[in-house]
């Protein structure tokens, strides 16, 4: 039986949950039927700049878990480590973004969405005829989970839509991203929350703080100032809505595919946490 109750204190808590089993069956009876990388580039027209992601998912009967990864780190050889694998051996592996992506199926089999975590979602549908219109109406869809009278974000893995539509809503930020660099308005980017000044109100948030295992120190931050922080997952959309109430403001949880992996509408969950 689920105990949708659970509300983890860390990401090593709800990976030790989910090996007891739980939030699921016995992880040890469950096996990864298939395993697999998605590495893409974009870069939308207009824009000045673009990106490029890779991403390793794994699947566990319906239900795909993703976790986002350094370019050329999900080798051949990890993804074939994981194919027929129970999820018990997953979920123990030396490898983080096989352990969060495992962790992520195995949630979504258990709680799939829009009832991620026993939270009912709020399915929202992102369409349009370019990839810069998907992703514009993806990042109404995620800046409108921050609260109505925020006035500067600290923003956690840098996404140019994001940005645009902070700017467009007079919402001021501060870029952090370990990648460094610029914004395409010339705004230097922190390469770590401590090199960025402590004036906002808010974090904004990748799931990839799961992979990279920043996510706990970020959800620490929001918790010890009492800021609201809000996640937009492509990785573990299936996690993080276990952290609602945990130090988690809202959640835009992105099952695979990807609004940008696809020319048709595309379908995110929103979450809140209870009131």
């Amino acid at each position: 039986m689920i105990d949708s109750t659970l509300r983890p204190s860390s990401v090593d808590d709800l990976l030790a949950a989910a090996r007891d089993g739980l939030l699921g069956p016995d992880p040890a009876t469950l096996r990864a039927s298939t395993a697999f990388r998605t590495s893409y580039g974009t870069r939308h027209p207009g824009r000045t700049g673009g990106y490029r992601n890779e991403v390793l998912s794994i699947r566990v009967g319906a239900a795909v878990g993703s976790c986002g990864v350094e370019p050329g780190s999900a080798t051949g050889e990890l993804v074939d480590d994981c194919v027929a694998a129970t999820v018990a051996e997953l979920l123990d592996h030396p490898s983080p973004p096989v352990r969060i992506a495992a962790l992520d199926a195995y949630l979504l089999h258990s709680c799939p969405h829009p009832r991620a975590a026993g939270i009912e979602g709020t399915p929202v549908v992102i369409e349009g005829p370019t990839s810069l219109t998907k992703s514009r109406r993806r990042a109404e869809a995620v800046v409108d989970l921050l609260p109505g009278d925020v006035r500067r974000v600290l923003v956690v893995g840098v996404v140019g839509s994001l940005l645009a539509e902070l700017r467009d809503r007079s919402i001021g930020y501060l870029p952090c991203d370990l990648a460094g660099g610029v914004t395409e308005w010339g705004e230097p980017v922190f390469e770590s929350v401590a090199a960025a000044p402590d004036d906002y109100d808010a974090l904004l948030v990748t799931g990839m703080s799961l992979g990279n295992g920043s996510f706990d120190e970020l959800r620490a931050v929001a918790l010890a100032r009492g800021l609201p922080l809000v996640l937009f997952a492509q990785t573990g959309s299936g996690v993080l809505p276990w952290f609602l109430g945990r130090g988690v403001h809202a959640v835009s949880a992105e099952p695979y595919p990807f609004f940008s992996l696809d020319g048709g509408p595309s379908t995110i969950l929103t979450y809140r946490e209870r009131r």
